[in-house]
């Protein structure tokens, strides 16, 4: 999910935010006062800043203008003390997402600040994304014939507003032909709103497809819009359907079939006029056997339904990809990325990518750190896990728990402990990331 860095002398009360932001899958840094925080801050990025305004020393108006001023994309979060809203008001003044006043009831109201803040983040990020890739057209293939006729038939339902279903394995590139479903559309002119189901917390997620009513919980102070809301007159993309609870997919079931929804908390009934796009890595077939994921649900997803070949299906397209990826890089890093030399051309295209477009994305990334000349060579491909060196044991065999942790340790290292990039490129669910890291103790 986000970095999160939670700043206040109270000992206790620092615990209990860390905790509960943690609970929702955070990964979560505390600092005792405004030094620790400012040492912090300089040593490490942070998504969220959530700081106790009232502290021994430099006080928390002192961070954060000082955050403010170094970090001006970072969120900051302030706590108030009843009866000091006006320095929690001069905060926001200055840049501050939003204040909660001590002592806080629970820690719902906490997370969901938290997570509108980290939503505006990201939000943010992606359009400042889109903004540098604005002269670069998307496109989803390069004439390979496995992917060409998935393009044709994404084309002729986005004539229509039938609801598509995209399977395929993690990194096949999902939610870029759901958007490319989006933009050949009669709808192309609303919203596109995506919700990635693995990445919200259960008790956030309903609140943030539906939107809810003030008071319908601990923390509801104000009626709030929820993305279903908010994509009207466009397309909702809802990716890793899969891991909906089922008392989630009973409430998505009936808005597929009455096109209408209520706020949690509220009676009004709200029209839902969206395209539906639902988007799964895992084998839903094989979930509903298991008892796991609604039949009838299913079958109201997969009105159309469209398989995205992996990478190694489409070889045809592995090498003008790897030449716009590289452009990309090469724009955020402000230079000419090196060029692909002949022997490194040889080994992308024999290379089984089971990470499919990420994992070619951040292989390249990786390229053009390591390649100081002119051109990429195969030593500079880092690929994975086939490069990784086997570990021997006195018998040679080795026990699943110990090859599912260095998978796990292997896929965070990769993506620099991005547990949402490692869950995806494991090809596994958020939540089931976090069960076996508690499991292994790699948290």
């Amino acid at each position: 999910m986000a970095r999160i860095l939670v700043v206040d002398d109270d000992e206790g009360v620092r615990t209990f935010l860390a905790e509960a932001l943690e609970a929702d899958g955070h990964d979560v840094r505390q600092a005792s006062d405004v030094a620790a925080a400012v040492r912090r801050l300089d040593a490490e990025s942070f998504h969220v800043l959530v700081t106790d305004l009232r502290m021994p020393g430099a006080d928390g108006m002192t961070l954060v203008r000082r955050a403010r001023a170094e970090q001006p994309e970072l969120e900051i979060i302030v706590l108030t003390a009843h009866g000091t809203v006006e320095t929690a008001i001069e905060a926001m003044k200055l840049g501050a997402f939003d204040y909660l006043q001590k002592p806080l009831e629970g820690p719902d109201a906490l997370r969901l600040v938290v997570a509108r803040a980290v939503e505006r983040r990201m939000l943010r990020d992606r359009r400042e994304e889109s903004e540098r890739e604005a002269g670069t057209p998307g496109r989803l293939t390069w004439g390979d014939p496995a992917m060409r006729s998935v393009e044709d038939s994404l084309r002729k339902v986005a004539r229509t507003d039938a609801t598509v279903l995209l399977l395929g394995e993690s990194g096949v590139g999902k939610e870029v032909a759901a958007r490319a479903v989006h933009a050949w559309s009669e709808r192309a002119a609303g919203p596109f709103v995506a919700v990635n189901c693995a990445a919200l917390a259960e008790t956030l997620l309903e609140s943030e497809l539906f939107g809810h009513e003030k008071g319908a919980f601990t923390g509801a102070s104000a009626r709030r819009r929820g993305r279903i809301e908010l994509a009207e007159g466009g397309t909702f993309f809802l990716d890793e359907v899969a891991e909906l609870r089922p008392e989630l997919q009973a409430k998505l079931l009936r808005v597929l079939q009455e096109r209408h929804f209520e706020r949690v908390g509220g009676t009004q009934s709200i029209a839902a006029n969206v395209r539906w796009i639902a988007a799964t890595n895992r084998d839903l077939r094989a979930q509903m056997q298991a008892g796991r994921f609604r039949d009838d649900l299913y079958h109201r997803l997969a009105v159309f339904p469209v398989r995205l070949p992996p990478l190694r299906e489409r070889r045809s397209d592995i090498l003008p990809l790897a030449e716009e990826l590289l452009a990309r890089v090469g724009h955020d890093l402000g230079r000419r990325p090196p060029r692909l030399g002949a022997a490194a051309r040889e080994r992308l295209l024999a290379a089984p990518w089971p990470g499919n477009v990420r994992e070619l994305a951040n292989a390249l990334e990786r390229a053009v750190i390591l390649a100081e000349g002119d051109e990429i060579g195969p030593e500079h491909l880092v690929l994975e896990p086939a490069d990784a060196a086997p570990v021997a044991t006195p018998d040679g065999v080795r026990s699943l728990a110990d090859l599912e942790r260095e998978a796990i340790e292997r896929a965070l290292a990769a993506v620099g402990g991005n547990r949402k990039e490692a869950a995806e490129r494991l090809g596994i669910g958020l939540r089931t990331l976090y069960d076996k890291l508690k499991r292994y103790r790699l948290e």
